[in-house]
């Protein structure tokens, strides 16, 4: 199975996120947003750097409404770092790789 960047869709947000095993990245992004383009290379680097230990997901904020509503994400990109029910983290607007690799490290290593 591949450890890449999987695509999911609020009816599978539940088990995809709230009941994985390991941290989840969620990655909120559009078609027509710009800056989505700059951070989807960052995001699957992301996944390749930490697929040991942080499963990443990216959602389309347009088709799923309900998850968008719920995590009030204002913007694209966006992102939410979920363990379990609980989010540890989030950051919204396009970040630059180091800070991606700070977001990520400062929470992943408190597990």
């Amino acid at each position: 199975m591949s450890k890449g960047v999987s695509t999911i869709t609020d009816a599978e947000f539940e088990t995809e996120v709230l009941k994985a095993e390991q941290p989840v990245l969620v990655y909120f992004w559009a078609s027509w947003c710009g800056p989505c383009k700059l951070m989807s290379p960052l995001i699957n680097s992301a996944a390749n750097t930490y697929s040991d230990r942080l499963k990443i997901v990216k959602m389309e904020v347009d088709p799923n409404p309900q998850t968008v509503k719920e995590y009030q994400v204002e913007g694209v990109p966006a992102l939410r770092l979920f363990q379990g029910n609980t989010v540890l983290a989030s950051s919204e607007g396009v970040i630059g790789k180091d800070k991606l690799l700070d977001f990520l490290e400062t929470h992943l290593n408190n597990n």
